[in-house]
């Protein structure tokens, strides 16, 4: 039942996450700004985005809950509380500001910190630690994404 719970108050943060990243950007994916980026010919059209982040979140949050407990280490919080400043910070910089390099910078430490989590608690976890496995692997394609447009424009 511990689990339950933990998994419903890291379902609130984890999408209080999007919504605060979603307001931070100011509608940034629909301003004519990106509109006019040059963007990898692999970018996916814009629902993908919110679909896939919604499915990150809610397999992100099974998966924090597994690992969090009342005796958590440092570490782990600490993991946490980066993956999400960082997360919601990159809406910001590339968005809000249009900081293109800089969002690189803070997609490839958030990119980090999801591959340490992953690397580090996957004996701890299990079979369970592939519930992280779709951020890890959606952060890959939008590193390439974010670098593409760093590069082309």
């Amino acid at each position: 039942m511990k689990k339950v719970k933990y998994f419903l108050v890291f379902l609130i943060i984890n999408f209080g996450a999007l919504a605060l990243g979603v307001w931070l950007m100011q509608n940034g994916p629909l301003s004519e700004w990106y509109f006019n980026l040059n963007k990898a010919p692999w970018t996916p059209p814009g629902w993908v985005f919110g679909a896939a982040w919604s499915f990150i979140m809610f397999c992100f949050s099974i998966y924090i809950a597994f690992l969090w407990n009342s005796d958590s280490s440092k570490k782990v919080k600490s993991l946490f509380t980066v993956q999400f400043l960082l997360n919601v910070g990159w809406n910001y910089v590339f968005f809000n500001r249009h900081l293109v390099g800089l969002g690189l910078v803070v997609i490839l430490l958030l990119t980090a910190i999801i591959c340490i989590f992953q690397y580090d608690y996957r004996k701890i976890l299990g079979l369970k630690s592939l519930f992280i496995t779709p951020y890890m692997l959606w952060l890959f394609i939008a590193n390439s994404l974010n670098l593409y447009i760093w590069l082309y424009n």
